[in-house]
């Protein structure tokens, strides 16, 4: 069994909800206490999202080598960056890591072409919004992938940072939410944050929701058992 590395702290929601799940579903597979070995380094978020903002790359994928190293001294056999947006420079991050990461986009984008969807709205911070790597991954696999407008990407991501991050969960804006994906017709709607699927779940929404958080954890299961990642 591989020794599982979580970079976390982005935020701590999601973080714990990574390191629960992992366990959660060990048991409900094979029903023993075997659970995996599993290694949290928390970033600073707050300095991890400054560097986002400012669009700050080389500080940005220094500041994720932090982590890494110290997962890697840690003697983590693989790491899952607990976030989607760390993932606009995960090529960066793996070619610098001296062990693998399970990129939480390419999963996605396998379970979406898996389930045939061809159209995907993104959801998640501005930041992942605005960039294209979900766009990048989704299309080698044929996969169309849109954004809300300006106006809801505000709206997205200040639900995202001023409530669920810091675990405040809001009717108000989770109907909102949900107000805002059934405006667009795609056949799938990305979670593209690790804390969204803390406002919604699929029993929610008339469309399909991609899961990143939950997918995530099952791939790295997968791997931490068997050593399979494709």
């Amino acid at each position: 069994m591989k020794r599982i590395g979580i970079l976390g702290g982005i935020s701590y929601e999601s973080t714990v909800k990574y390191y629960d799940l992992i366990h959660e579903r060990y048991f409900e597979r094979y029903g023993d206490y075997h659970y995996p070995e599993v290694v949290v380094f928390s970033l600073d978020f707050q300095r991890f999202t400054d560097l986002e903002d400012r669009g700050d790359v080389e500080g940005y994928v220094a500041y994720i080598m932090e982590g890494v190293r110290s997962l890697e001294r840690a003697g983590v056999d693989f790491i899952v960056m607990a976030a989607n947006s760390p993932h606009a420079v995960f090529d960066e991050v793996q070619e610098r890591s001296e062990v693998p990461l399970i990129s939480i986009v390419d999963v996605v984008a396998k379970a979406a072409e898996k389930e045939g969807l061809g159209s995907l709205l993104l959801t998640g911070i501005r930041f992942t919004m605005q960039s294209t790597f979900y766009q990048t991954a989704c299309s080698r696999r044929g996969i169309e992938v849109v954004t809300p407008s300006e106006a809801e990407q505000t709206e997205i991501d200040r639900f995202i940072f001023d409530e669920l991050v810091v675990g405040s969960f809001r009717e108000e804006s989770k109907r909102r939410f949900l107000q805002i994906i059934g405006g667009y017709n795609v056949d799938g709607v990305i979670l593209g944050c690790t804390e969204l699927p803390l406002l919604v779940s699929q029993e929610d929404a008339d469309v399909t929701l991609m899961n990143t958080l939950e997918l995530h954890v099952e791939a790295a299961l997968k791997y931490s058992m068997s050593g399979e990642n494709r």
